[in-house]
């Protein structure tokens, strides 16, 4: 058995630990593989890899693409070129919506009394990538909330007055930008996606046909059972095992990093790890 992370985030975008203190997480951890997957950006990835590769853990380039459905669905990519024009292109476009989006959202709970100014956000801040935590931190010391949980119950989540949608790709283009850009996809955290069995094969066999590779199997989102059932179903549909705990650091309490499963987990050769 060995330890692998195929899904973390850093302070560049919604975690709290800085890219290259998290490679030495994954480190004293005893992880063997390590991605760091951060939402709609590549920022932290080359120092994070620089890092692990210092310290002789295994990494993968990563990141974590919301994808427009009715429920949630994020599509995580690995292997993938950081260069790779078209992507770049995507992710900047993303992070100036995000940028437009966070002054709404700002001027929106001015408007139910909550003063808050985009200066006191960025204070949150330790990446490029400001995101709803980080707006939530920024009322919590102002008093506004006790919790981040609260922050979004009250202001920040859909349906409440400082809720705001973000730009998002179709599950085609994630998926389709990821394979361009040399990489592979798979679907995160499928029980965010759909509860229902049937339904889900259903997605799942949708995504395939658009080139999805993998299924986040194992996660922290699961219990033992969704674990069993979701790699039964990717045995299936012939798509990948992928196994990751979803670390934010002190953003999401309880939460640590590596997930043990079998040496011969995934094709490792195919995403360039030689174990």
């Amino acid at each position: 058995m060995i330890l692998v992370d195929l899904h973390t985030h850093s302070s560049c975008s919604d975690g709290t630990v800085p890219p290259d203190k998290l490679a030495k997480l994954a480190h004293r951890s005893g992880i063997s593989v390590v991605s760091l997957t951060d939402h709609d950006t590549v920022d932290g990835v080359p120092v994070f890899t620089r890092e692990c590769r210092r310290l002789g853990v295994k990494s993968l380039s990563g990141v974590e693409l919301s994808a427009d459905y009715p429920t949630t669905m994020h599509i995580l990519g690995y292997g993938f070129d950081l260069a790779f024009p078209e992507l770049v292109e995507v992710l900047q476009d993303l992070r100036d919506h995000r940028e437009r989006r966070n002054l709404e959202i700002i001027d929106r709970l001015r408007d139910v009394g909550v003063e808050l100014t985009l200066d006191d956000v960025l204070s949150e801040t330790h990446g490029n990538v400001v995101t709803r935590p980080h707006v939530a931190k920024a009322m919590m010391k102002k008093g506004y909330a006790s919790s981040i949980s609260e922050c979004f119950q009250r202001y920040l989540k859909r349906g409440m007055p400082g809720y705001v949608s973000r730009k998002r790709l179709s599950p085609e283009m994630c998926i389709s930008l990821i394979k361009k850009a040399g990489g592979v996809a798979c679907l995160a955290h499928p029980i965010q996606t759909s509860q229902d069995p049937v339904e889900l094969r259903s997605i799942l066999k949708e995504l395939k046909a658009l080139g999805l590779w993998g299924l986040e199997c194992i996660s922290r989102h699961h219990n033992s059972e969704q674990i069993f059932n979701y790699m039964r179903l990717a045995s299936e549909l012939e798509l990948h095992c992928t196994a990751g705990s979803d670390f934010h650091g002190s953003n999401r309490v309880g939460v640590s990093m590596g997930v043990p499963v079998a040496e011969d987990f995934l094709p490792w050769a195919r995403l360039g790890i030689s174990l």
